[in-house]
């Protein structure tokens, strides 16, 4: 007889579709669901404190997730980072999602980075129609991602990151033939950054624009039905104020839009009716450059439902002399596509290599006590080698001219 889930069928379920597309753990009328919707999240304390804002903040050790454009811009010759976030605390005490990133400055205007995103569904317990032990499994998904960044001027700049992605959610016992998901994705990235003064105040102005994880569909079981990747579109904007030599404020901007299909629907209208089922399997078999295109216009409440799939975000960061962060945010999806909408705190310290931030995720909106969001920490490590005022020479070489490439 085939084995039932007996525990965290609930939580496994919404482990994935909160994620995605969910206020309270359950999916959204005309919500859009994807395979590995964790590769939609901010893995790092400090994007994930600023409301998931990131594509055009200043460069870090996990420049490559958010934008590869910027590593051309990174101020070390290298720097890692290691992050960790016990996942849906009000549900499970055994998910959990853990990312390490890192770079290596190769010359003034270019650098490598590579990193790793792993998530851990907890223990699942099958049990047998008759209620007997089946034996146990532990899903997990997991991202391999490599990235290069060039500074194409001193304030343009362009990356492109390749990607192994595999998704083992259900494991083999007897009667199921679902396999592990596996699937290669790029992601491309653009980033401008340029000081100004205005008035008596320094600015900076930063741009960013990518698209991330374009790659080939997940099949499971049935490869007729394949699932689409989390292909999304964001742009976002940054601004840093320079208060005086020891304070400083960004304001940072992102919009983002999955590029897959939309769900059909007639309001009012069963969703198994056998026209609905046939337009949401043509939609779902069209290819990825397609679906992409047509992601702009196949919703089918129109442009006005088109917005509805923008999801915002916004954060606020106040540094103290390179030495202190307070950071704050907000992030904003519409309630029919999910409705995730939450409060974002962070604080931050570096002291010569070394540096630590935090994230607390505060859930908004009705029933925001009962969100599986709510009381989710992310804490990360960082390691800054080589100031690049120190690590080159003229030639780029390495060295301690003190000379640091224009920005």
């Amino acid at each position: 007889m085939q084995p039932l889930f007996f525990r965290s069928r609930v939580a496994l379920s919404a482990g994935l579709l909160a994620i995605a597309a969910t206020a309270q753990g359950q999916v959204t009328p005309h919500a859009i669901t994807t395979a590995v919707p964790i590769l939609t999240l901010s893995p790092d304390s400090r994007a994930s404190s600023m409301g998931e804002a990131g594509v055009a903040t200043s460069p870090d050790a996990n420049a490559g997730y958010f934008n590869a454009g910027k590593l051309g811009f990174v101020p070390y010759k290298y720097a890692a980072s290691i992050s960790y976030s016990p996942w849906l605390r009000n549900i499970t005490d055994d998910m959990s999602l853990s990312y390490l990133s890192g770079y290596a400055k190769v010359g003034q205007r270019s650098a490598f980075s590579g990193s790793l995103m792993y998530f851990d569904l907890g223990q699942i317990d099958y049990r047998t129609g008759t209620n007997l032990p089946a034996g146990s499994f532990n899903p997990k998904e997991y991202a391999l991602s490599v990235s290069y960044g060039l500074q194409l001027t001193d304030h343009f700049g362009v990356g492109a990151s390749a990607r192994y992605i595999r998704s083992n959610l259900v494991g083999a016992y007897s009667g199921n033939d679902a396999k592990p998901g596996n699937a290669a994705a790029v992601d491309l990235g653009a980033y401008y950054t340029k000081d100004a003064t205005i008035g008596t105040g320094i600015y900076n102005f930063s741009f960013g624009g990518t698209i991330t994880n374009i790659g080939n569909k997940i099949t499971y079981k049935d490869p007729t039905n394949p699932s689409f990747l989390p292909t999304t579109l964001k742009l976002g904007t940054a601004i840093t104020r320079e208060i005086d030599q020891y304070n400083k404020i960004t304001l940072a901007f992102d919009a983002s839009k999955l590029l897959v299909p939309s769900p059909y629907y007639i309001d009012g209208v069963p969703d198994n009716r056998q026209d609905i089922v046939d337009e949401n399997a043509r939609r779902n078999n069209q290819n990825i450059v397609s679906a992409m295109f047509n992601s702009f216009s196949d919703a089918p409440g129109g442009f006005k439902e088109e917005l509805r799939e923008i999801n915002l975000s916004t954060g606020l960061e106040y540094n103290y002399n390179d030495l202190l962060y307070a950071r704050g945010g907000y992030f904003y999806e519409n309630p029919e596509k999910g409705g995730r909408q939450y409060v974002s705190l962070g604080l931050g310290v570096r002291y010569q290599v070394f540096g630590i931030d935090g994230t607390y995720l505060v859930p908004t909106g009705s029933n925001s006590q009962a969100n599986p969001l709510a009381q989710t920490i992310r804490v990360s490590l960082h390691f800054n080698l080589n100031k690049l005022a120190d690590a080159f020479d003229e030639n780029g070489a390495g060295g301690t001219s003190g000379e640091t490439p224009s920005n």
